[in-house]
């Protein structure tokens, strides 16, 4: 794979639109709709969000983004790569950028919610190399079936 980059992005072009709707389209076949926490572009647009996406070759690979839950916390969302650039160190190249640019922030803690069946296997084993672990519900989630809650110290 070529260079890739990482883009502060304002989520208005045809592109992240399309992977964020096919977000929420996998996550709404997995999970009950009470059950899927992903955000719509709305959103992921609130001044406590920021946004990024990865590129190569003028393609989008994929997204991540943090939110900042105040108290040095903050919470992992939307991290999605498109179904074209899965298994091609994507998803790891972004939450490299959000480890870092947590720490950055001085946040001590970094937290998460993913789904727990077979189709989120990948992300468990991402997120555990990154040394996260499974903890409980967090900033204002509630327990479910659905959901697995995973947090790491920074």
């Amino acid at each position: 794979m070529s260079a890739q980059e990482i883009r502060l992005d304002d989520l208005t072009g045809p592109e992240i639109h399309a992977l964020l709707e096919e977000h929420l389209r996998n996550m709404r076949a997995l999970s009950p709709p009470e059950s899927v926490h992903a955000l719509d572009l709305d959103a992921l647009r609130r001044p406590e969000i920021s946004f990024w996406t990865l590129w190569s070759e003028g393609q989008l690979l994929g997204c991540g983004a943090l939110k900042s839950l105040g108290d040095g916390h903050g919470e992992i969302k939307s991290m999605r790569t498109a179904m074209a650039h899965r298994r091609k160190g994507a998803a790891r190249a972004i939450l490299v950028h959000i480890v870092e640019e947590s720490r950055r922030r001085g946040y001590t803690r970094l937290s998460l919610e993913t789904g727990p069946r077979e189709g989120f296997a990948p992300a468990h084993a991402l997120y555990e190399s990154f040394g996260f672990e499974r903890c409980g519900p967090f900033a204002g989630y509630a327990e479910d079936p659905f959901s697995v809650f995973m947090t790491r110290a920074l």
